[in-house]
């Protein structure tokens, strides 16, 4: 392909979807309407760091040991690390190659079809577009813990507009908040685990029950099976948000060297921060104790990172806890925000949402996709109408299972990838990053997902709940129903191995092909 001679601005990203081939010497046309490559490796670390480690870590992870024991929460946390070690090995491989925004709907797009991508990206946008309003509602209601005579929908809207804030400003400016954030409950879950260790050797805390916590089979993995298999699906939930760095990698300063290292590096802090807090949650407090059933945001008093502080003796426990899990609950939003904006991006550029959403300022925030995005956090102000408890119950179980669906969708696309990859005469020494597991690992992934999405929400099934049978398994039609009418409207089909658009953004091949 013939190329011509026209300057590059470093810091700017190629539009998604576009296929070019880039050869040595190459100056390419500057287009309208880029995002910026401003995010930092330790943005990046944070980004995956962060959005892992939430409401399900300072919260729920009581109930699933009341629920299964120490041992089947830890078991059962364990075999959802791995699945997700494995997908974040494939969403590295494409991710590390190919680093654009719309990361999943794009890769669906070009690796199976665009019909699949169109569901998936909308999927997508929906899931992170709808937990920034649930994170709205839970926000009012950890500040009604310190202001109990404000309203929650007050907060929902003063918070609405600060993420937007900053998610306007440029991406470095959601990264930098988003690594201070991070920060915070980084720092908290460290401050646990030394204070969980030192209790459990007698040093801090009025006494030590050591291992014994651990010694009684049937309370190790109290209920069997059945309770480690329910313990699956929360946990399943607790990870979502690692994928995030598949979207930051396209506004990453250096994507080829940065998202295989915030890969490999984040999986197994993320690992160490999950199975060492429920080991010494388990070790510090019987599973029996009422205290760990507790599972929602208003029950910060008995999340057991509160009762292990308060034993530890370290004043002001309860609110020292609220602040990380309000810190929690922004960074949650102020990630949703960011996803859900630049995927909203990648498909007006690859034509599967209006045009207006793929405009951006000078410096390069798609400004039209981040209010149309904002606009749905509006949803937090159901607050007022049926109260904060019911709203994010609600919010948060239709978005749920959206993100098990993209995770299937990335398993599905990085298997089709590495077939196209080597179909076309490439070798996989040539991939920037590549995953060890290939391809056990995004089938084993894909079965495991099935079956979380399958029985997720199992019990309310059996017991003829219809409310919330639908309100967990809604996303699953919406998910076909998008698929399905698209592929009947285009006439798309599956798209074949040679055919594949494996050409990376501009940029980034410009910047590999300088330093040949």
């Amino acid at each position: 392909m013939s190329t011509t001679s026209v300057e590059l601005e470093p810091e700017s990203v190629a539009q998604p979807g576009t296929a070019r081939t880039v050869g040595t010497g190459i100056a390419p046309h500057k287009p309208d309407n880029e995002l910026k490559r401003g995010l930092s490796s330790r943005h990046l670390q944070m980004i995956a760091i962060g959005g892992a480690i939430g409401t399900g870590l300072f919260v729920a992870s009581g109930g699933t040991i009341s629920q299964a024991g120490p041992g089947g929460a830890l078991a059962a946390y364990a075999l959802v690390g791995l699945m997700v070690f494995l997908l974040m090995q494939s969403l590295g491989e494409m991710a590390a190659k190919i680093p654009v925004a719309g990361s999943f709907q794009t890769f669906a797009t070009r690796f199976v079809s665009p019909s699949f991508g169109f569901a998936i990206g909308w999927n997508y946008w929906f899931n992170w577009a709808i937990t920034v309003a649930a994170e709205l509602v839970a926000a009012g209601i950890i500040m009604d813990f310190w202001l109990p005579g404000v309203p929650g929908w007050i907060w929902a809207g003063i918070f609405l507009v600060v993420l937007t804030g900053l998610n306007a400003l440029s991406a470095k400016s959601f990264g930098e908040s988003e690594f201070w954030l991070s920060l915070i409950k980084v720092s908290a879950v460290v401050l646990f685990l030394i204070a969980g260790v030192l209790m459990i050797v007698g040093i801090l805390g009025d006494s030590s029950p050591g291992l014994s916590n651990w010694q009684n089979r049937e309370d190790v993995f109290h209920g069997g099976w059945v309770s480690i298999i329910s313990v699956f699906m929360i946990a399943g939930f607790s990870f979502q948000g690692t994928e995030l760095v598949g979207v930051a990698a396209g506004e990453a300063k250096n994507p080829r060297r940065e998202v295989p290292r915030a890969i490999r590096n984040v999986f197994w802090r993320i690992m160490i921060f999950y199975i060492g807090a429920i080991f010494i949650i388990g070790c510090l407090i019987p599973f029996a104790d009422p205290s760990l059933l507790a599972s929602g945001e208003a029950d910060v008093a008995s999340s057991p990172f509160t009762l292990v502080f308060e034993r530890a003796g370290i004043a002001f426990a309860a609110s020292l806890m609220n602040a990380v899990i309000l810190t929690a609950i922004l960074s949650a939003g102020n990630s949703g925000l960011y996803a859900s904006t630049r995927m909203l991006y990648s498909m007006a550029h690859d034509g599967k949402a209006p045009k207006i959403f793929g405009r951006t300022n000078s410096r390069g925030v798609p400004i039209p996709a981040l209010l149309a995005t904002a606009a749905v956090g509006l949803f937090g102000f159901l607050s007022a109408i049926v109260g904060q408890g019911a709203a994010y119950a609600w919010l948060l179980n239709v978005s749920g299972l959206c993100g098990f669906i993209v995770w299937a969708g990335i398993a599905i696309s990085h298997y089709r990838f590495r077939r196209g990859f080597l179909a076309q005469g490439n070798k996989v020494s040539d991939l920037p990053y590549r995953a060890s597991f290939f391809p056990i690992g995004p089938l084993l992934a894909f079965a495991v997902l099935i079956l979380v999405i399958a029985g997720q929400n199992y019990e309310a099934v059996v017991a003829g709940r219809g409310m919330e049978v639908l309100s967990s398994y809604i996303g699953l039609p919406i998910f076909l129903g998008l698929w399905l009418v698209h592929r009947f409207v285009t006439k798309s089909k599956v798209v074949p191995l040679l055919e594949m658009d494996l050409a990376a953004p501009q940029d980034v091949e410009v910047e590999l092909a300088s330093k040949s």
